[in-house]
């Protein structure tokens, strides 16, 4: 299904463009600089109804992410893809930080706003980010739009991300519950989004990591496609290869409405938290003290 943003000059234009984007740090280097620690599964699809693949796997130089495009024919596809090579390019060698990470979602997106400034045909363009990069004790976590990161921990599955989202404000008010916001025919409309206004309010968040940590990162042609139980259940699958096929399939099997992307992380470093130890909740990071929109 078609995204739609809130925010800044969002009508889109559903013109064709030929421009492509060039990849920076992605298949090729992806081999060269890995999430260290971490055993990784990825799958994207173009899904069974939409006609090109707007999502960009972010999977390289130390951190994983999903961008979903959204803007015209190929808009998406070069927002989503610009704002990958950006953060790549920009965080290549670099530390795990929140506020190089902030710094940086930020610089990409005014990149990705003043290309569509300079180009008609791109106008509307943005994608949504969800961004993790592991520290050595912690998981840095980024978020702009309605893509998710959840924790499977201790065989239990937890959104740690909130979605910049119309119904997804209206859960948090008490307004709509998670099942009806699900079917709401105003579901896809994002409150936030990388590129569509010349700067953004990036949500921070850390988390203590603990070996045998398992994330997901996702675009909501993946999670929108099935009840939370069941997401849960097939995520919880012992063999991550075998649980990364099993959501992708059950999300084409139930009608492949949009693009759908999915990484799934697992944490096997040494020296981070052992089971034994209760790590509580996701905390903001100080520094990110904007108001909610």
């Amino acid at each position: 299904m078609r995204k739609f943003n809130l925010k800044g000059k969002a009508a889109a234009r559903m013109i064709e463009t030929s421009q492509e984007v060039s990849p920076v740090c992605t298949e090729s280097a992806t081999k060269e600089c890995p999430v260290p620690g971490f055993s990784v599964e990825s799958r994207t699809d173009v899904g069974r109804v939409r006609k090109s693949n707007q999502d960009a796997l972010i999977l390289g130089c130390g951190v994983a992410g999903v961008a979903d495009g959204m803007g015209g024919h190929n808009g998406g596809e070069i927002a989503s893809g610009e704002t990958r090579d950006g953060i790549l390019q920009e965080i290549r060698g670099k530390k795990p930080d929140r506020n190089l990470l902030e710094e940086t979602i930020k610089k990409v997106n005014l990149q990705v706003w003043e290309k569509q400034e300079h180009d008609a045909t791109l106008t509307g363009m943005g994608t949504t980010l969800t961004l993790l990069w592991p520290a050595e004790h912690e998981m840095i976590i980024a978020q702009v739009g309605d893509s998710r990161a959840y924790l499977i921990r201790d065989g239990e599955m937890r959104q740690v991300t909130e979605d910049h989202s119309l119904v997804g404000d209206m859960v948090r008010r008490g307004v709509l519950t998670e099942e009806q916001a699900a079917c709401h025919p105003m579901r896809n409309y994002i409150t936030r989004a990388v590129g569509t206004d010349d700067t953004v309010e990036v949500d921070l968040f850390s988390e203590p990591r603990k070996k045998g940590d398992r994330w997901l990162i996702c675009s909501d042609g993946l999670y929108g496609q099935m009840t939370r139980e069941k997401l849960q259940e097939l995520a919880l699958t012992e063999n991550a290869a075998e649980a990364a096929d099993l959501m992708l399939q059950n999300a084409l099997d139930n009608g492949g409405k949009d693009n759908i992307s999915l990484i799934l992380l697992t944490d096997e470093t040494e020296n981070v938290l052992s089971g034994e130890q209760d790590t509580g909740e996701a905390v903001p990071a100080e520094d990110n003290g904007e108001a909610r929109e």
